[in-house]
């Protein structure tokens, strides 16, 4: 992708030909979402996305968002309370996010889903036959297909039926604002080379953080500066970028979501469910290296640690069949990245470990399943049933999924100074927003990045209109 460097340039006088109330930058999931808002709310909204179509991380996502007291849990029988889900959150991070911020997204994450249910069409389900590390109830929420292309498909074409402007092709490379730091309008260069101006009574960033950009990821996350990057390539900083320059305040720039289990060299996202219903990883040596059970997010360094920074995911049948109902795990069964074997013996040869060091490490598992023996990592394999002939495994690597730190907000989505005030019509969303995550990859809570996304997208756009706690 192009490399455009983004400014932010202080013209208090600068006028322009079209001007519009508000200008959204990013038509992922953040972005889709706060337009809807707007526009229902009965704002003028214009959305600019630098692709040819809208995509970005979300696309490249599971698609599943996290909420809490939902109706698809109650039909479920799934009790479950934002209280429950903060906590939760705030567990897995360590307490270093801002309880304000994890309060009010576990609290709206729900309503939001109802809305754009109601609203607009959008059939999530519960995922109720697996859980996810560090949930104490399941309250993953997807559409049927399971996956970010599906949940980013339907919210264009909820924006397409709301009649909602979106320019694609549209690069967003310089900001114009004035000496009291309000944005007054932008710059957005097309694939032709020309150069457009609009100008906006209030801007809202959400074009995710840096993954893309190697020099800031080196910078806060050197753990993975050469592990491979699974988010979209535009997510070159833009937001935090614009944001400094307008004497924005950033927060837990470290954090971020990595994930162990991307097959390779397919390059397709592998759910967790592989591990969490009672699979484990092994190196090319055939042998353990971690515990696999504090989370995927974690794991990424990990497995980057091992040989040639690969594992294999070694789970089996019945697992493979709760898997299959993600899209992205039968695409990858379809290209032959799922091996199967009747026998250890014969799962070890195509995995090409060594067979020996192979049985010793699933026996060891097994064992601590059977409360044998103390799993050396220190994994709780408690309910974890045992694995069965025939058994699967996939090949991966850890990769980086998406930044989590960014400019600090408040509850109405503003961006705000060191010193606390807001940037006078400046607001962020998804991943330009410092998210719920902490300062590391084991604060992570599986669904963060979409959490906020869809919450603080609607927040952000309903800010300037009514009381964003109504929900719908």
């Amino acid at each position: 992708m192009e490399s455009v460097v983004s400014q932010c340039v202080r013209l208090a006088g600068k006028t322009f030909d079209y001007r519009v109330p508000l200008i959204v930058i990013g038509a992922g999931a953040a972005g889709l979402v706060a337009a809807l808002s707007a526009h229902e709310a009965g704002e003028e909204v214009l959305v600019l996305e630098r692709d040819p179509l809208p995509r970005g991380s979300t696309a490249l996502s599971a698609g599943l968002i996290p909420a809490a007291a939902t109706r698809w849990q109650a039909a479920a029988g799934i009790s479950d309370t934002p209280e429950l889900f903060s906590g939760d959150i705030l567990r897995k991070a360590h307490g270093e996010p801002d309880p304000a911020i994890v309060d009010h997204v576990t609290r709206l994450a729900g309503p939001t889903l109802e809305w754009l249910s109601d609203r607009h069409g959008l059939n999530f389900s519960v995922i109720e036959d697996f859980s996810y590390p560090g949930h104490s109830a399941r309250r993953m929420h997807g559409l049927a297909s399971r996956s970010g292309e599906e949940l980013i498909d339907a919210l264009r074409a909820a924006t397409e039926a709301c009649d909602i402007p979106v320019i694609c092709d549209a690069h967003v490379t310089t900001l114009f604002a004035d000496d009291e730091d309000r944005v007054l309008g932008l710059a957005f260069a097309r694939p032709d080379g020309s150069v457009e101006e609009i100008g906006c009574d209030r801007l809202i960033l959400a074009c995710n953080g840096y993954g893309g950009n190697r020099t800031l990821v080196a910078a806060h996350i050197p753990s993975l500066s050469e592990a491979t990057y699974f988010g979209h390539a535009g997510n070159q900083g833009d937001a935090l970028l614009w944001g400094e320059a307008l004497g924005a305040a950033t927060r837990h720039l470290n954090g971020h979501q990595g994930h162990g289990s991307v097959a390779h060299p397919a390059g397709i996202l592998i759910s967790w469910a592989t591990i969490t219903e009672g699979g484990f990883q092994v190196n090319l040596l055939g042998e353990r290296f971690s515990n696999e059970g504090k989370g995927y997010s974690e794991q990424a360094a990990e497995v980057l640690r091992q040989p040639e920074g690969i594992a294999w995911s070694v789970f089996d049948a019945r697992i493979a069949d709760i898997t299959r109902q993600f899209e992205d795990f039968r695409r990858a069964e379809a290209m032959g990245a799922i091996v199967t074997a009747q026998s250890l013996e014969d799962l070890a040869v195509r995995m090409n470990v060594p067979p020996d060091a192979f049985r010793r490490t699933f026996e060891q598992v097994e064992a601590s399943k059977r409360n044998e023996m103390m799993d050396p990592f220190g994994r709780d394999f408690d309910g974890s049933q045992q694995l069965t002939e025939p058994l699967c495994a996939v090949r991966v690597t850890g990769a980086l999924f998406h930044t989590q730190g960014g400019l600090v907000i408040d509850t109405k989505a503003r961006v705000l100074r060191a010193d606390g005030t807001a940037l006078p019509n400046l607001y962020a969303a998804g991943g330009a927003a410092c998210g719920v995550s902490g300062n590391d990859a084991s604060g992570y809570l599986s669904g963060n990045g979409l959490l906020t996304a869809v919450t603080l997208g609607r927040t952000a756009g309903l800010s300037l209109s009514r009381s964003i706690g109504e929900g719908k």
